[in-house]
C-alpha cells in the first residue's frame, strides 16, 4: 500500500494545480454548451442547474478529503486544495446564476423563494459562508490575516454540511446519493475532530 501511495505522490508532484482550474472551466463550458444546444433533456435549465450544483458539491467534498487523505493514507494533495475550493465556488456561483436568471427569471420571485423555500434558504446560507473563503483564498490574505486565516476557513465545515443538507432537501423522496454524500461530508468533518477528542481523553 505504501508503495502505491508513494508512487501516486510522485505523480502528483508533476501535475500542476492549475490543471484543476482548466478542467473545471472546460467541464462547465461543456455543460453550458449541452444546455444551449438542448442536449440536457426536456428541461435543460433545470438539468444544467442541478449538474452545476452537484459538481460544486463534489469539489467541496474533494477539498474536505485532502487533509484526511494525507493524515490517514499519506496521500499528499495539499497543493490542489486551494484550486479545488475556488473551482467549487465557481460552480456554485454558476449554479446560483442559472437558478436566479434562467430558472426563476424575476427578482421578486427570487426574493420570495429565498424567504419561503427552506432548501433554498439552506443553500444560500452555504453560499454566503463560502464567500469569505473564496475572497481570502490568496497568499496576500494568508499573510494579512495570520492565525485568523485558519479560523476563518473553518467555515468550510458548516458550509459543507449546509450544502449537503440543501441537496438532501432538494430531491424528491428518499434517494441514496444525497444521503450517501451527506454521510461522506459528516465523516470527513468528523475525522478532523477525532485526534482532538483522543488527545483530550488521554489527558483525563
Amino acid at each position: 500500500m505504501k508503495i502505491v501511495i508513494d508512487q501516486m505522490n510522485r505523480i502528483m508532484r508533476w501535475i500542476p494545480s492549475w490543471s484543476i482550474y482548466v478542467t473545471g472551466l472546460s467541464y462547465a463550458a461543456w455543460l453550458i454548451w449541452l444546455g444551449v444546444s438542448n442536449q440536457l433533456g426536456a428541461d435543460p435549465v433545470e438539468a444544467l442547474e442541478h449538474a452545476l450544483g452537484e459538481v460544486g458539491l463534489y469539489l467541496l467534498i474533494a477539498g474536505l478529503a485532502v487533509t484526511p487523505l494525507r493524515k490517514v493514507l499519506g496521500l499528499n494533495l495539499m497543493k490542489f486544495r486551494r484550486a479545488l475550493g475556488l473551482t467549487c465556488f465557481f460552480f456554485i456561483v454558476l449554479h446560483l446564476l442559472v437558478w436566479a436568471i434562467l430558472d426563476v427569471q424575476e427578482l421578486g420571485r427570487v426574493v420570495a423563494d429565498l424567504t419561503k423555500r427552506p432548501y433554498i434558504m439552506v443553500g444560500m446560507a452555504a453560499f454566503l459562508l463560502m464567500m469569505p473563503l473564496a475572497i481570502t483564498s490568496n497568499n496576500a490574505s494568508v499573510r494579512r490575516l495570520g492565525a485568523n486565516w485558519r479560523s476563518l476557513h473553518k467555515l468550510v465545515y458548516p458550509a459543507a454540511l449546509l450544502g449537503g443538507a440543501h441537496y438532501l432537501m432538494l430531491v424528491k423522496g428518499i434517494q441514496l446519493k444525497p444521503i450517501f454524500l451527506m454521510l461522506v461530508i459528516a465523516t470527513l468533518i468528523g475525522l478532523r475532530f477525532v485526534p482532538l477528542l483522543v488527545a483530550r481523553s488521554s489527558k483525563v
